[in-house]
């Protein structure tokens, strides 16, 4: 099982150091969390927290995780980075393959593309896109996509979107995996259908073991058994040595962690703290670490 890092609301400044120091010490991937902005009243609930509302505030700092990508790996030469994910649903699909194929390139293809819907319905509204259908319309944008970065001179004709023949140059040199996040069956099914992987936001273990046999499942079904796939996951209660055990010996492929978490540190805290807990967590569970 490969260990990735989670750098979700840290400061903006401290991410390359942490990106070096990741890959420095053996970690296999950086994960970027999405968030386009924060509005002052949900007019829906968040869906990964009990009740619904969100652990963050107006002045917490994102960073655009495709910018975030390309400025970190300009300091790094091994690690990868991926979404986690990306919420398709209130952006356009051609803009968003000149910026995958973007990053794919500059970073030597150590990118992976973790796609979402979005759960607000003021993300889609105020960025122009309609929240009805919202589903459909991005397994049209997963289609066109995949498409454009697969390269050369391609059309597509949809309900959605529709184009003639067009071409970005340069295409990827190798194939931008896409990791399928979200935790409803529409979501699981994309996954299985379309999905190099699925990608989750924090689980806990028996319900990330009852969504792995579920994907299993759904694979099958579209033939796709025997297909590589990964199952990365935020699981919220097994950790250390026998979690870690747990969760790999359940299928999971690779385990999204945030050490200075588990230091009880917070997601603001120095970067030289958090550097240390890396070091830490690295000393303890990953093999071959430095």
């Amino acid at each position: 099982m490969k260990f990735t890092v989670g750098i979700a609301m840290s400061p903006l400044e401290q991410l390359p150091e942490l990106a070096k120091t990741a890959e420095e010490c053996g970690f296999s991937s950086i994960a970027l969390p999405d968030s386009l902005f924060y509005m002052q009243s949900q007019s829906e609930k968040y869906p990964y927290t009990p009740d619904g509302n969100r652990f963050w505030g107006p002045d917490t700092p994102w960073v655009d995780p495709l910018i975030g990508a390309t400025a970190m790996a300009a300091v790094t030469e091994k690690i990868h980075f991926y979404t986690n994910v990306l919420k398709l649903g209130s952006r356009n699909p051609l803009l968003l393959a000149r910026q995958v194929g973007s990053v794919a390139a500059m970073s030597g293809n150590r990118f992976g593309f973790g796609v979402g819907i979005g759960w607000a319905p003021e993300e889609f509204e105020w960025c122009g896109v309609p929240y009805a259908r919202r589903g459909a319309r991005v397994d049209e944008m997963i289609d066109v996509i995949k498409l454009v970065l697969g390269g050369g001179m391609v059309e597509f004709h949809g309900e959605f979107y529709d184009f003639d023949n067009l071409q970005m140059s340069p295409a990827p040199t190798a194939p931008v995996p896409f990791y399928i996040g979200g935790h409803t069956a529409a979501a699981l099914r994309r996954a299985a259908r379309v999905g190099d992987g699925w990608t989750s936001a924090m689980m806990k273990y028996d319900d990330i073991v009852t969504t792995i046999a579920e994907l299993t499942k759904l694979r099958a079904e579209y033939g796709r058994a025997a297909d590589p796939f990964e199952i990365q996951v935020v699981c919220i209660d097994r950790f250390g040595k026998s979690g870690y055990e747990e969760l790999a010996a359940a299928g999971v492929t690779d385990s999204i962690v945030v050490p200075w978490i588990f230091d009880g540190l917070g997601f603001d805290s120095e970067l030289a703290a958090k550097q240390d807990s890396l070091r830490r967590f690295a000393d303890q569970y990953l093999e071959g670490a430095k």
